[in-house]
């Protein structure tokens, strides 16, 4: 698994680290902090580069840039739509009152257009991370839902982050929101089971009228891929229970 841990050193021996900002603040600083530094991360098929953003508050965070010309074409995927889907993931899981997306943002930067999330600094201590996340507690079951509902093609375990407070975030959401079912991941406690009713309810939302979230997925996803989410949705509801998973078929390319 690579080391999602990032530092830029300085020529004073400075170094930049993420500076711990509620998500509110995140999204400010994400939209309007200059780029003071930029460094390709080496994992990744597509080009993605930690950035350094500061502000003039002296307030520094890092962040994960995504430009659109990085992208690699995929044949299943409209092209240059993936940094869109970054986007879309943290809009849904923030609706959702989720929060399991960093704070993302689409912004211009050093490669043009692209998403700029905020780099969530992983655990320092060591964790089984198949015990860890095979557990059944409902952050997990919401980021298990998530998955099903957005169609994310890439749950690998190295997209699943718990950071100095224990918090849990799921990171590089760009195969998300296709039409056709693409559901890959590593996280398999709930197949077949009943969904909690806590679960039921926060999606039940998306089901009531045109929720704002609606309007604002259309900005950045087709007319069809938001119907499509919406009808994955109504399905879960509908049975009650997570689909059986396939073996030969739902798990990422790469468990990493």
């Amino acid at each position: 698994m690579p080391d999602l841990r990032i530092r830029f050193e300085h020529d004073d021996q400075h170094e930049t680290v993420s500076t711990p900002v509620d998500d509110d603040a995140a999204l400010t600083i994400l939209r309007v902090a200059e780029i003071t530094a930029t460094k390709l991360v080496p994992w990744g098929s597509n080009y993605t580069f930690a950035v350094g953003l500061g502000t003039e508050d002296d307030v520094e965070c890092l962040g994960i840039y995504k430009p659109r010309a990085g992208e690699r074409p995929l044949w299943d995927f409209p092209n240059g739509s993936l940094y869109l889907r970054e986007y879309a993931s943290y809009l849904l899981s923030d609706w959702l009152g989720w929060n399991l997306v960093p704070p993302t943002v689409i912004r211009d930067g050093p490669h043009g257009v692209g998403s700029l999330q905020l780099y969530v600094e992983p655990k320092d201590d060591e964790i089984d991370e198949a015990t860890f996340w095979g557990r059944q507690i409902l952050p997990i079951e919401q980021m298990v839902m998530f998955d099903h509902i957005a169609n994310n093609a890439d749950r690998k375990i190295g997209h699943c982050l718990v950071d100095a407070q224990d918090r849990i975030w799921g990171i590089d959401h760009g195969l998300t929101f296709n039409v056709d079912f693409k559901l890959r991941t590593v996280l398999w406690q709930y197949s077949g089971q009943a969904i909690s009713p806590e679960v039921t309810s926060d999606i039940e939302r998306l089901l009531c009228g045109t929720p704002d979230i609606v309007v604002l997925l259309e900005e950045v996803l087709s007319p069809f891929e938001v119907a499509a989410l919406l009808r994955r949705t109504r399905t879960l509801v509908e049975s009650g229970r997570y689909p059986p998973l396939d073996p030969h078929y739902n798990v990422p390319y790469g468990w990493w």
